[in-house]
């Protein structure tokens, strides 16, 4: 596909192709080396905690939240260090782009974009709704990756919010 371009799957379902050079849902506020680097930083402490409560046998529900994030947060790294080594640059209304050789991409290592594509158009705010009107609810393009970090979240919040604070630990029952 090239850069924006969209396949309507259903009326509330497209495919859009982007790349984004930042965060989840396209937000930017710091460059994408220093993203990388951070995001390699927290991957490597989450996994460090996941093994932790593998090993403490905490709920099983609660290791498959905290795998998605840490499988999420992986996968955007590995899109955004390797995809620009290996794509040509992608520009709207021009032909896709190409797979090249290693290293001979538009980016160098820890600076290609990520790619999202779901995009779900749910419906249109009526126009008299005050700030929103006229606007979609839920304009974010995303990925897998993104989405997988954010159920992983809202479910560890949602569901484990007392293993966060320490009181639902094995060893908090013990005491």
């Amino acid at each position: 596909m090239s850069l924006y371009e969209r396949i309507e799957v259903t009326d509330w379902f497209q495919l859009c192709f982007t790349e984004n050079e930042g965060m989840a849902f396209g937000m930017d506020f710091i460059g994408t080396m220093f993203l990388t680097v951070f995001r390699v930083i927290a991957v490597a402490v989450f996994a460090v905690i996941l093994v932790r409560i593998i090993r403490r046998r905490y709920p099983v529900g609660l290791i498959v939240c905290l795998s998605f994030i840490v499988a999420g947060a992986a996968g955007n790294i590995i899109d955004n260090s390797i995809y620009g080594l290996i794509f040509t640059q992608s520009l709207p209304g021009s032909a896709p782009a190409e797979l090249v050789s290693w290293g001979s991409g538009y980016g160098s290592f820890l600076s290609g974009h990520v790619v999202d594509m779901f995009y779900f158009p749910l419906f249109v705010w009526p126009d008299w709704v005050p700030f929103l009107g006229g606007k979609v609810f839920f304009n974010a393009i995303f990925n897998f990756a993104d989405a997988a970090i954010s159920c992983g979240a809202i479910a560890l919040l949602l569901c484990y919010y007392r293993y966060l604070s320490g009181e639902g630990s094995p060893r908090a029952s013990q005491r």
